[in-house]
């Protein structure tokens, strides 16, 4: 007997007996078990303490009022009644804090993001400025490369000057001409020119023993030395007014001519 008394303390129907899932045979088993043994008796009761004790800690205060609402809401069947069986949930200051918390968090994050964002646009107008003044300092370093270049070219003593002022034509004209015979290099300094009517230009021309050679077109822009073709055996330079578009070749179009040096 003893056998079976443990088998059924283990079987778990007391329970199923307790929650009322037992079948009508299962009932009359664990009743049996319980009238006859006072081990299963005793089991069933620890068990419904152990119920109560889990109850009462899931267990929620019911108000004062409730049963006042429940026997009125049974007097009155036709009308619907809403009870309150639960009181309001207190919101703890516990809470407030962490959504404050929450709140202060997200803000700075924001603000940091935005932060952030300001330091790279900034960072990124730094390094364009850098690349923008590394351009510039690339820009005077050619210039100057190209200007000590000139000097020299000036400056070689083989180089000869030659200066073109202009005649009854064009008064105030005035070109310098650098010709290096060693280095078979030419160039020419524009000073000034006299304005000109919008159809024409200033051309440059080298005169040789049979035939005349264009240099190119001078213009008032060009207020800087500026590189023109070397022509071997030239005798003289010649600046004419000629229309754009045009090779003028006339001798009454010429306003300043020199000779050249022979050694």
């Amino acid at each position: 007997m003893e056998t079976k008394l443990h088998s059924f303390l283990n079987s778990g129907l007391l329970n199923k007996y307790l929650v009322g899932e037992t079948s009508m045979a299962e009932t009359k088993e664990v009743e049996f078990f319980i009238s006859n043994y006072p081990e299963a008796a005793e089991a069933y009761e620890d068990l419904q303490k152990n119920l109560e004790i889990i109850a009462k800690a899931g267990a929620v205060d019911v108000p004062n009022d409730t049963l006042k609402q429940i026997l009125k809401a049974i007097d009155q069947p036709q009308s619907e009644q809403v009870i309150n069986l639960v009181h309001r949930r207190k919101i703890s200051w516990y809470s407030i804090a962490a959504s404050a918390a929450a709140i202060v968090f997200a803000f700075s994050t924001f603000m940091l993001y935005q932060k952030n964002i300001a330091l790279h646009e900034e960072n990124n107008i730094v390094v364009d400025e850098i690349f923008d003044l590394r351009s510039d300092i690339e820009k005077n370093n050619s210039k100057l490369a190209e200007l000590s270049e000139q000097l020299m070219k000036l400056n070689n003593p083989d180089a000869k000057k030659y200066v073109l002022n202009g005649n009854e034509r064009a008064k105030n004209l005035k070109t310098v001409a650098y010709i290096n015979p060693v280095d078979k290099t030419s160039m020419i300094d524009v000073i000034t020119l006299p304005k000109l009517p919008e159809e024409q230009h200033y051309q440059i021309w080298a005169e040789l023993q049979d035939r005349m050679v264009n240099l190119g077109i001078l213009d008032e822009s060009d207020r800087k030395l500026k590189q023109i073709p070397y022509v071997e055996d030239a005798l003289a330079l010649s600046i004419k007014i000629g229309k754009k578009g045009e090779e003028t070749n006339e001798e009454n179009a010429e306003v300043a001519e020199i000779t050249l040096k022979k050694d």
